[in-house]
């Protein structure tokens, strides 16, 4: 190695030691508000205490993140790839954080349930309930964050089980099958398609589908994939960085269709009509999983646990012919 590459490797170092993890958060807020001005609101702090950080972000990472104007700021292609790995280094502090405020509580008696899904309806709601019901004296809480984020969380022990569609690959992990949810197309009630009881996969192909980036997102690529199996064929995706609520919102105004589970129809919302989605075999369906560590010995999830498999017995294994 030459003397220019180690000192290049040792202004690297440097430069990563200077980052500070408020700059971080100020050029995500700034991202997500589009304005500088907007951002200092939020946070509470002065436009030019914000303003300087982010400057003294971009001369440490050596390019703009950022491109300004009147109308407010939008990132840079290289921006948006900086943004996307300071969104993930700021998930792993709120982990590390939360598994230090958990860190001093006994295991008895305190539950966290993590998930990606909805529970405005459907099975994930009734569970947490009847569980709550049946067993008052825990503390129990929840959890809702990407499928990164929660797998994680689950590794470290900040969260007892999560309960989400399609299974979590991790060798540490152990898994129960549950239930099935339909998968729904949303469209605003005066599309063309609204007035079909039943609309069909096919039916999607000149359509503009809008997903979050926000999990569940893999099993929907997925469907997407075996019922459309020549890329040409399939609808266009956009994907957006925000809320499934958020998705409800652009849905409504016309700018797309939308799928989602059988479980996020619960919070209605007013200009949208949903419908199952068909092929010839009838409604397509997404299977839901239980996911904890094998050695994670909290009463609590053992009784939660005890409780799904009641209310959703696996089904026997087929004979042999």
């Amino acid at each position: 190695m030459t003397m220019m590459e180690i000192e290049t490797r040792k202004n690297r170092r440097n430069a990563a030691s200077a980052i500070e993890l408020q700059q971080l958060r100020f050029a995500v807020v700034a991202c997500d508000y589009g304005s500088f001005r907007r951002a200092a609101e939020v946070l509470s702090v002065k436009h030019t205490v914000l303003s300087r950080s982010i400057g003294q972000l971009e001369y440490l990472v050596g390019t703009s993140l950022f491109e300004r104007s009147s109308g407010g700021i939008k990132p840079t292609v290289t921006g948006q790839a900086v943004l996307r790995i300071a969104r993930l280094i700021l998930e792993q502090v709120d982990i590390l954080v939360d598994t230090g405020k958990s860190g001093g509580r006994g295991d008895t008696g305190h539950l966290v349930i993590g998930f990606y899904t909805s529970v405005s309806a459907g099975n994930l709601r009734a569970s947490i309930g009847e569980f709550k019901k049946l067993h008052p004296q825990i503390e129990l809480v929840t959890m809702e964050h990407s499928r990164f984020h929660l797998l994680t969380a689950l590794r470290n022990g900040t969260v007892d089980v999560v309960v989400s569609p399609g299974p979590l690959v991790s060798k540490d992990v152990k898994s129960l099958l549950l239930w099935s949810e339909r998968i729904l197309i949303s469209l605003p009630q005066d599309h063309c398609l609204a007035a079909r009881e039943m609309i069909y996969w096919a039916d999607l192909r000149n359509e503009k589908i809008l997903l979050s980036r926000i999990d569940p997102g893999r099993e929907i690529d997925d469907l997407l994939i075996s019922k459309f199996v020549l890329p040409d064929d399939r609808p266009t995706v956009e994907r957006h960085d925000v809320s499934r609520g958020i998705i409800k919102n652009l849905t409504s105004m016309g700018m797309g269709l939308s799928l989602m589970m059988e479980s996020d129809i619960g919070a209605s919302f007013a200009g949208l009509v949903y419908r199952d989605l068909h092929d010839r075999m009838g409604p397509s369906r997404v299977e839901f999983y239980a996911h904890w560590r094998g050695d994670n010995k909290n009463p609590a999830l053992k009784r939660f646990l005890d409780l799904l498999a009641e209310r959703y017995p696996s089904p026997p294994p087929a004979l042999g012919g």
